[in-house]
């Protein structure tokens, strides 16, 4: 099977990295059902990376509709241990303008009913979410828009909410009461997905709109979206070929190991059919590798 250490998830706007070098497509089938697409693999800036759109070519998958399980598992079963997702948010604050790049570290789930979690039928986990992202790689990705000259805010809360339609105003300015910084629907529940496959995870967010609070700005539409895209997309692959030479061979961040601790079912009482589906992640606590095949 094919191997890179480094996924990297695509959201709107990103559907392809220029310049890999070694290019394969590889279609990967998991216990979950199929990922959003075939996963390229190639090199890009010398380091292997797999690629995978997450609305699937054409963007053609909606934000409720996403197999994040299958595609979590399917780069963890490439040998993924650090995943950058790329996401297009709203701002909900008036200094984070459109055009903008935001490192965040924070997560408000206003999502409704999307399986988050690898840990049913008969398995209980609990891995700690207090820092939903990875603050290794979240430094390293601040660092690397530094550097490339983007206007970057380090640190902030992402509000995911459901859609696929847009916030309504009343909507808008109640998360903005909690606090939160950035707005749209695909971090979760790849965030804590992620966390349960011990993947590090973090997000570099290109802001495109002011969602629809903001009492001088039009409210936020898809054509706003995608013209701001347009004109940040370069930012944020310059800043993926930046991040991607500085990260470390070695993992010393709590995601390595998230799971060491956190699953509360005694093994004798582990059901076969799950021991099976989730080997991949949890066969090294269980004594032994488990047969996923």
């Amino acid at each position: 099977m094919p191997e890179a250490k480094v996924g990297i998830i695509g959201g709107s706007g990103l559907y392809n990295m220029e310049g890999m070098a070694e290019v394969e497509k590889v279609k990967v089938s998991t216990p979950f059902g199929e990922p959003s697409g075939a996963i390229i693999l190639g090199n890009l800036e010398r380091v292997r990376v797999a690629f995978l759109p997450r609305h699937g070519e054409g963007h053609r998958i909606g934000p409720s509709e996403l197999p994040a399980k299958a595609n979590i598992y399917a780069l963890k079963s490439l040998g993924v241990e650090r995943i950058i997702s790329v996401s297009a948010v709203g701002s909900l604050k008036e200094e984070i303008e459109p055009l903008d790049v935001v490192i965040p570290d924070q997560l408000i789930d206003a999502t409704k009913g999307r399986a988050s979690t690898f840990f049913t039928d008969g398995i209980v986990g609990h891995v700690s979410l207090a820092e939903p992202f990875c603050p290794v790689l979240s430094q390293l990705s601040f660092e690397a828009s530094t550097k490339v000259g983007a206007k970057v805010h380090k640190g902030g809360t992402y509000l995911v909410m459901e859609g696929p339609q847009f916030s309504t105003k009343a909507e808008s300015q109640l998360y903005r009461s909690w606090g939160a910084d950035i707005i749209a629907m695909t971090a979760l529940p790849e965030a804590k997905l992620a966390r349960e496959a011990e993947i590090c995870y973090a997000i570099i967010a290109l802001v495109t709109d002011y969602d629809c609070w903001h009492p001088s700005c039009e409210s936020v539409t898809t054509e706003m979206i995608l013209i701001n895209l347009r004109k940040g997309i370069d930012t944020v692959k310059s800043i993926l070929k930046l991040l991607l030479p500085s990260i470390p061979q070695k993992r010393d961040c709590a995601c390595a190991s998230a799971l060491e601790y956190a699953i509360a079912t005694e093994a004798k009482y582990i059901p076969e059919k799950k021991r099976k589906e989730l080997g991949l992640l949890i066969g090294k606590y269980l004594g032994k590798e488990e047969d996923v095949s």
